[in-house]
């Protein structure tokens, strides 16, 4: 990782820029899913997907247990591939944060979806500017990371004053162009949560 080598001759102007891009575009990734979680007034598979049921002691994403569809917009049905884990699986859905409250038939787990209340879409909102929020931290701390690495390598003469200050200004575009796109993701996302 750059700047934790110290010396590191593989250390460049273009492997910081590149690092520092890849670690961003992560960023955003790893957003985009977790607001997939988030909960409009449509049922879609991926607000459970990747909610965590302790399946025989080990934490594990429903995805991995079952088959998730939505049929309607007003339901997600959960086919168990182990029906032993039923029990387990209705269990991590009442602990989430989406409100869910299932019934199963013994084979089939149903949550239905039902429309949000004003209220619930607020908390809702409220979340998703956290999410937002942290996203912009965590590219800004990439930034910062990228920053302190051409600092060092200036200092220690792999690259001159000029470079650095050229590079810093290419990272801070990279980092303005990411901050942009968290913000339009988190706009349209309030639209659909606040959509009735």
């Amino acid at each position: 990782m750059p700047g934790k080598n110290d010396g590191d001759p593989e250390l460049t102007i273009e492997s910081v820029v590149s690092d520092a891009g890849t670690k961003m575009d992560r960023t955003l990734d790893a957003l985009r899913r977790e607001l997939n979680n988030l909960r409009t007034g449509k049922a879609t598979p991926s607000m459970v997907e990747n909610l965590l049921v302790d399946y025989y002691g080990t934490p594990t994403p429903l995805k991995q247990l079952a088959t998730i569809s939505a049929p309607d917009p007003r339901a997600i049905l959960i086919q168990p591939w182990d029906k032993q884990a039923l029990r387990d699986i209705e269990r991590g859905l009442i602990k989430a944060e989406g409100g869910f409250n299932p019934s199963n038939d013994g084979n089939i787990i149903t949550v239905p979806i039902p429309p949000l209340t004003q209220e619930r879409r607020q908390e809702m909102v409220k979340s998703l500017k956290r999410k937002i929020e942290d996203g912009k931290v965590s590219v800004r701390s990439v930034r910062r990371d990228a920053v302190d690495t051409l600092r060092k390598m200036e200092k220690d003469k792999a690259i001159s004053q000029d470079e650095q200050r050229r590079v810093q200004d290419i990272i801070q575009k990279t980092t303005d162009a990411h901050t942009k796109t968290i913000e339009d993701i988190g706009s349209t996302k309030e639209a659909e949560i606040l959509q009735v």
